[in-house]
């Protein structure tokens, strides 16, 4: 059954994506000055330079930080080529826990409460601050009841990693699209590529749960199917963040000191 969503589901969604493409820019911008500052040496470099150098270019990827920005969560994402052992139940509920309730996961759920308000969007909640302070604390419901769906029940169930494996290498198109596709594939814990039950499953499962504290008039199977597709759509724009997140940190607070450090 193809999941459903009204304009302001897309809205959201795009207003997300829209920020990786902001970040996105400015890491091009930041590598094209680079490289036009740079200039080419007198005399040819010998092969062995040639391997130094693009040896150096490979390892300069800079690791994941555990926030994005300081102000988005970013627990799960690990470092392409990554060999880590499996993750244990009690791994799954740190890393629910960890994008629940660190400092950080306010963030996303102020930002949609903001745009509920400004676009009406449950009448019942009101206007002002008031009407902000319901739909906040519903917006952090929601995402604390589907990060501990997708991220710790449901994966526990179906035994697979939650992590999310950069692919850290090819052109835009590819990792873009790479990282869209782990909304619907990701690994067991032995390993091997699976359908991501713990993100259909479990946010479809988040977004029936939280008929139990909308108002009646919102409980409806259209509703619960936009929900649902919003869910997995700002997740799959959060996979492709955390795709670019390292190289965009680079390009931003890594790059002006790496070249004033080479001689």
């Amino acid at each position: 059954m193809p999941i459903m969503m009204t304009p302001n589901s897309h809205v959201r969604i795009l207003a997300y994506a829209s920020l990786l493409a902001l970040f996105s820019l400015c890491r091009l911008e930041a590598n094209a000055q680079q490289f036009a500052s740079s200039s080419l040496p007198d005399a040819p470099e010998s092969i062995g330079g040639q391997s130094s150098q693009s040896s150096s270019q490979e390892e300069h990827q800079d690791p994941q930080t555990k926030r994005i920005l300081g102000i988005i969560p970013n627990f799960r994402a690990v470092n392409a080529n990554a060999h880590l052992p499996p993750q244990t139940a009690k791994d799954k509920f740190i890393t629910a826990s960890q994008d629940s309730f660190d400092y950080s996961s306010i963030v996303l759920p102020a930002a949609l409460a903001g745009f509920d308000l400004g676009t009406n969007s449950t009448p019942e909640f009101g206007h002002g601050g008031v009407g902000y302070g319901r739909y906040l604390w519903h917006d952090v419901v929601d995402q604390t009841n589907e990060n501990y769906m997708v991220e710790f029940i449901v994966p526990v169930i179906t035994k697979e990693d939650t992590r999310y494996y950069t692919l850290g290498k090819g052109g835009f198109l590819k990792r873009a699209g790479y990282s869209l596709s782990r909304a619907v594939v990701t690994r067991t814990d032995s390993g091997h590529n699976t359908f991501n039950l713990s993100e259909v499953v479990g946010s479809g499962a988040a977004a029936g749960i939280s008929n139990l504290y909308y108002p009646r008039s919102e409980r409806t199977f259209s509703n619960t199917a936009d929900k649902w597709g919003t869910n997995v759509g700002i997740d799959a724009a959060t996979f492709m963040f955390k795709e670019f997140w390292p190289d965009i940190n680079h390009a931003l607070f890594h790059a002006k000191k790496s070249s004033t450090a080479t001689p």
